[in-house]
């Protein structure tokens, strides 16, 4: 036993010891080769290996168990009971992505219109969390999925954290929040044989029509994008917003990327082994100091424009015409720091519309505050009641003062010795008073699908031949792995879009023409 471990001690040591050849790094991706750059900075080990309680480990404990009073072990009790423990609740959607952190900068004055802090002067910066994903993946699938893609953002302002939960499509597949469980759940895998069911998704679809508008992106050119620095992001939301005179304005967020939109067709998509392609190219860009940008934009609406538009600008299955209210610059956001473990920083993150500051409301629809609570009830059912207290969700660059004790950890000082009730005579936090205290008005929603219009003109004046052409080959693929029924409704409802591409896809059904899905 004696001759085994004092071999093993020369191997460790012999392994510190051996200078690496290639030390200059000069070859070593940052993706593939982090492990390297870490033992490249250090001349030995970090540090003498601890149990979690800070308690030493001898280099018997760590090394072998053979022979041994197991639970005289610290060290392997505490990792074996971790290892139990390791994983937590997946997201039920966008479960597979990938985030990094940057910075958000004013490079436009909007204070006239909007008081949040975030945009207080030009030049302001704004530390940020990014996170991008696919929405149905799980999270061992491919970052290549044809799919909707979710770009999230959470601005740690002086006022507390802004997120904006988006897509990287400027509208959602439905305006009512019933449809969204029905739809996870037709999109999701078959719970019979845990397979992706193609006629399940073209069922609800077809039945729930507002949805076609979004999906002829998903099954179009931007179903796969480029990678992340080329993917777009928008609010789906239109904000009010207040400015200092307590004067309304509505926002919504358009997040152009600065390298352009850009995208795989599904051959080039199935050309790619690698399941972590969006993931490894964004973290090996920042690594390498080529950080991603964009430009943040803004559609502003005034209160008369919201009353007299002839649609619902609130409905997030249509989008607010461009030429009816143009773009305008806010400012750039940038991802120039990856984050230093993929858990902690990555997979704790948590996003939820709910979490607004002052100057900046929630949208007045059902889906705006069903989202709040589905949000923030999934962060409660993955993270624990204490989430914001977790590194990468706490507001930081403010002071927190709640009346909220105790629950699972991390609960850091739990409030320290302040009183735990409000209203209270002892001194306790109160709340702000917001001088003008805007009320949004109550929006009457139409329950009847209506945006064909948009569907058309998106398939007509804003694609081109080739990208009609493409559209047309990956729902005829999609589609023929459905049932005639709901292949004959497909086909019905894209009449109402336009006789061309119902008439195509027609034809392509036809077709003896065997066709392979994207990943």
């Amino acid at each position: 036993m004696l001759q085994i471990l004092e071999f093993t001690i020369f191997l460790v040591s012999t392994v510190f010891a051996f200078e690496n050849q290639n030390s200059s790094l000069g070859n070593y991706d940052p993706a593939t080769d982090q492990i390297v750059f870490f033992k490249e900075r250090y001349a030995g080990p970090v540090g003498v290996t601890t149990t979690s309680s800070g308690a030493p480990v001898s280099y018997s404990d760590a090394t072998v168990s053979l022979n041994t009073l197991l639970m005289d072990n610290e060290f392997l009790m505490e990792r074996l009971s971790h290892l139990n423990r390791e994983r937590i609740p997946e997201r039920v959607v966008h479960a597979k992505g990938g985030g990094a952190f940057g910075y958000f900068q004013v490079t436009r004055d909007i204070t006239h219109i909007c008081k949040a802090e975030m945009f207080s002067k030009i030049g302001k910066k704004t530390p940020v969390a990014v996170r991008f994903s696919s929405v149905l993946s799980e999270k061992g699938g491919s970052d290549l999925t044809r799919d909707a893609r979710g770009f999230a953002i959470k601005f740690y302002t002086q006022e507390g954290n802004f997120d904006i939960v988006g897509l990287n499509t400027p509208m959602f597949v439905s305006k009512d929040p019933l449809r969204f469980p029905n739809f996870v759940h037709a999109l999701k895998k078959n719970p019979s044989t845990n397979l992706r069911d193609l006629k399940t998704l073209w069922d609800f679809l077809t039945l729930n029509p507002e949805g076609l508008h979004m999906f002829l992106l998903v099954f179009g050119d931007r179903g796969i994008p480029a990678n992340y620095a080329n993917m777009p992001g928008f609010s789906i939301h239109t904000y009010p917003v207040e400015n200092k005179r307590g004067e309304l304005h509505f926002l919504n967020f358009h997040i152009i990327p600065d390298e352009g939109i850009k995208s795989l067709t599904s051959e080039q998509a199935r050309n790619i082994s690698d399941l972590d392609y969006h993931n490894r190219i964004l973290y090996r860009n920042i690594a390498n100091g080529k950080f991603p940008s964009w430009t943040i934009y803004v559609q502003v609406l005034t209160m008369d424009d919201v009353k007299n538009a002839p649609y619902d600008v609130f409905d997030t299955t249509k989008v607010i015409p461009l030429d009816k209210h143009p773009l305008q610059e806010v400012g750039k956001l940038v991802l120039d720091r990856n984050p230093k473990n993929f858990f902690a920083d990555v997979e704790q993150i948590g996003f939820c519309p709910g979490n607004l500051v002052p100057g900046i409301y929630g949208e007045p629809t059902k889906l705006f505050q069903a989202r709040r609570v589905f949000y923030r009830d999934a962060l409660f059912y993955r993270l624990g009641a204490n989430f914001n207290k977790i590194g990468v969700n706490c507001p930081y660059r403010t002071e927190t003062l709640t009346y909220n004790r105790d629950g699972a950890p991390p609960a850091k000082d739990n409030e320290k010795d302040i009183p735990n009730y409000y209203p209270n005579s002892f001194n306790g936090p109160v709340p702000y008073m917001n001088l003008y205290n805007p009320k949004v008005m109550d929006v009457i929603e139409n329950p009847e699908p209506n945006n064909f219009d948009q569907a058309s003109e998106l398939y007509i004046n804003q694609m081109t031949s080739g990208e009609r052409s493409r559209l047309i080959a990956n729902i005829v693929c999609s589609l023929k792995q459905s049932i005639p029924l709901t292949q004959k409704r497909a086909v019905e409802l894209f009449y109402k879009i336009h006789p061309d591409l119902s008439t195509r896809v027609a034809q392509g059904l036809k077709a003896n023409e065997t066709c392979t899905l994207s990943p």
